[in-house]
């Protein structure tokens, strides 16, 4: 460890750190999303706890296969998923 990289670390805690998302094309995520939702809805789960059992935890067994949504949804980073949404919200809400 070369000396003053510690402090450096510590002089980084006071600012913001950027969180940048490379994203799919653009409606990438949103179709993933769009085919795990109708998927869900098919098989009789609530997709809103469904989908935020799988951000939450990783485990994408709280996903059905059915229509091969599980495997979708896994080719998208969770983050992703939480970006497109909250960009959804915004957009739905007037924010910006």
């Amino acid at each position: 460890m070369a000396a003053g990289k510690g402090s450096d670390r510590m002089q980084d805690l006071g600012n913001t750190q950027f969180f940048s998302v490379e994203t799919e094309p653009e409606n990438g995520v949103k179709i993933v999303l769009s085919t795990v939702y109708e998927a869900l809805t098919e098989k009789g789960y609530n997709p809103v706890n469904q989908i935020v059992g799988y951000i939450m935890s990783g485990d994408p067994t709280y996903i059905t296969s059915h229509k091969s949504a599980r495997s979708l949804i896994m080719k998208v980073e969770r983050d992703e998923l939480v970006e497109e949404m909250l960009k959804e919200y915004i957009k739905a809400n007037h924010w910006k």
